[in-house]
């Protein structure tokens, strides 16, 4: 336990509140749960008849390596089935990379490993614990929101988010609101004077919001308008305040500047109205969501696939503050909290995961991943794309991976894309990696001489494969191979349905392919022709192998080399 010091508990029982809401959101028991009100009903984790066996592996000083591989090894001993990983850091190599390192020797052993794809999106490029025998989870929302009210002097609503607990603002009755030009609100930088009985308007920042609300009490201050600035853009978080207070979009908040600016006495009042399922676009990709694509190699789709992580209930231990700040701030006592972050989605995968390894024993780490994959969903009911909650235009690609995990429909995948602990190195070989990098991750010796690998040729279910603009001037010829394992139950007929990426002719041969027992496997090939050139950043198809019971689809990615 090299991260510990001698005043934190050396076990794994939470005080810190993010692995009780994780490992309740996996495999929790039934109850009768809310948070002070808000979402109340019955709750259940994904799997609940799931056991867990908890490693702890972060102290307050951080998440050492050491302690993260020693734990992954342990879990491996202990013959776990499914590994969570609500963690994570920068994207690095994975020869450098203790989780990369510890759930190679974890997969190898038949484990399914998810893991959160972080929390720095809207950017690009950022997305972690990016290994191929990985299944990296972004967020996305759910359909129940906290609205909350702000209500201009002039009659003007601004609805936003907020899980404020305490009195609501009186009645009918309005305050001064006063923007300080874009400030953090932090406590040494606000004028009391000039804060003092108004509501303040402080834009979202690395300080905590709650603790931002507490800055603006403790200068006199009535409550806290908390503005997204271009990086949120229109998604909303719900936080705990202390004080009144409530978030707003970037949109809303620019509004906002034109009526102080234009008004000579301007006032607000806030009003909280609990929870409401419905009524909004859901699921959206996070804004907070990282994105890809891979740093490292472009041929990888990743996150894998998105689940809900914002706004989520579940447990949490009863002694700690949900806002995340000292007994002193905060003395509110909840059993149950609602937090956002790829940390939340991870787990609803991990859950997922326990079902289908439950119900199909047989089913290798990399075949459950597909069963996800290829069994997602890119648009809604009324047949529109998927949004991204920044901007609520359509989500790419590098934000959805394959889609929304669709957890009754990759029961029952039809076919699947299987991949084995040799591919992997195959993998690594062709990624350039050394012989002693390789030894690193593999944990055995291995030997890359006389192999022309392709990077493109991992048995992933999701094709990309990249251009160099410089190309432009003629067409241009990429074959992909891969293969397909029958998991039905009985045997059957598959027909490939090509949707091209824009600029491309894609044929599939064969076109059919016939299984006749279950575990059969058929190759393919996929060419992919340029016909128009140059495209946008990235151009987007989809191949469904169809029987007319089973759709089994994976992401054609047609990208520019040197756009990424």
């Amino acid at each position: 336990m090299k991260g510990t010091n001698e005043e934190e508990p050396q076990s794994a029982r939470d005080y810190e509140g993010h692995g009780t809401h994780t490992a309740s959101t996996a495999a929790g028991r039934g109850l009768n749960a809310s948070f002070f009100g808000y979402a109340e009903g019955r709750a259940t984790g994904i799997a609940p008849k799931a056991r867990l066996a908890i490693y702890k592996v972060c102290w307050t000083n951080g998440c050492v390596a050491s302690d993260i591989l020693a734990a992954l090894d342990k879990a491996v001993q202990d013959g776990v089935d499914i590994i969570s990983l609500s963690l994570g850091g920068s994207p690095t190599r994975y020869s450098t990379d203790p989780i990369a390192i510890g759930c190679f020797a974890a997969v190898e052993k038949g484990i399914f490993v998810s893991a959160s794809a972080g929390n720095t999106g809207p950017e690009f490029r950022t997305v972690s614990n990016i290994a191929p025998w990985i299944t990296t989870v972004g967020a996305s929302s759910i359909d129940r929101t906290f609205p909350a009210d702000l209500v201009l002097g002039n009659g003007i609503i601004f609805t936003g988010a907020s899980l404020y607990t305490g009195e609501p603002m009186k009645d009918k009755q309005f305050f001064p609101i006063i923007d300080l030009g874009g400030s953090n609100c932090e406590a040494d930088y606000l004028d009391h004077d000039l804060v003092k009985g108004k509501i303040v308007v402080c834009l979202r920042g690395f300080i905590s919001s709650i603790q931002k609300g507490l800055n603006v009490k403790d200068a006199g201050g009535l409550g806290v308008v908390i503005a997204n600035d271009e990086v949120q853009g229109e998604s909303l978080k719900s936080d705990p305040h202390l004080v009144p207070g409530l978030s707003i979009t970037k949109s809303s908040y620019d509004k906002l500047v034109g009526y102080l600016n234009s008004t000579r006495n301007p006032k607000a009042t806030m009003v909280f109205h609990g929870t409401k399922v419905g009524g909004s676009l859901a699921p959206a990709v996070a804004a907070f969501s990282s994105r890809g694509p891979h740093f490292e190699s472009i041929y990888l789709l990743k996150p894998d696939i998105i689940a809900p992580g914002v706004d989520i209930l579940a447990a949490w231990p009863n002694k700690v503050p949900p806002s995340g700040l000292g007994l002193t701030e905060d003395s509110r006592h909840s059993w149950f909290n609602i937090i956002s972050g790829t940390s939340m989605s991870c787990p609803h995968v991990s859950g997922i995961a326990a079902l289908l390894k439950g119900a199909h024993s047989d089913w290798s780490p990399a075949m459950i991943r597909s069963a996800l994959m290829t069994t997602s969903y890119n648009y809604y009911s009324n047949g529109k794309p998927l949004v991204d909650q920044k901007s609520y235009t359509e989500a790419s690609i590098w934000a959805t991976g394959a889609g929304h995990v669709h957890p009754v429909m990759a029961n029952d995948p039809g076919l699947t894309y299987d991949i084995d602990m040799d591919s992997y190195v195959d993998f690594l070989c062709a990624s350039k990696y050394t012989e002693d990098e390789i030894r690193t991750i593999a944990r055995r010796v291995v030997s890359c001489d006389k192999k022309a690998l392709k990077q493109w040729e991992l048995n992933y279910p999701a094709i990309i494969v990249a251009f160099n603009q410089t190309q432009e001037n003629s067409a241009i010829e990429f074959i992909v191979t891969r293969t397909l394992t029958n998991v039905g139950v009985i045997a059957s007929k598959y027909t490939a349905i090509i949707s091209s990426p824009k600029g491309t002719l894609v044929t599939v041969n064969p076109p059919k392919l016939s299984f006749k027992v279950k575990g059969e496997k058929q190759n393919f090939r996929v060419k992919v022709l340029t016909t128009k050139i140059p495209f946008k950043d990235e151009e987007v198809g989809w191949l469904t192998w169809t029987d007319s019971q089973h759709n089994v689809t994976i992401p054609l990615v047609v990208v520019f080399k040197n756009n990424h």
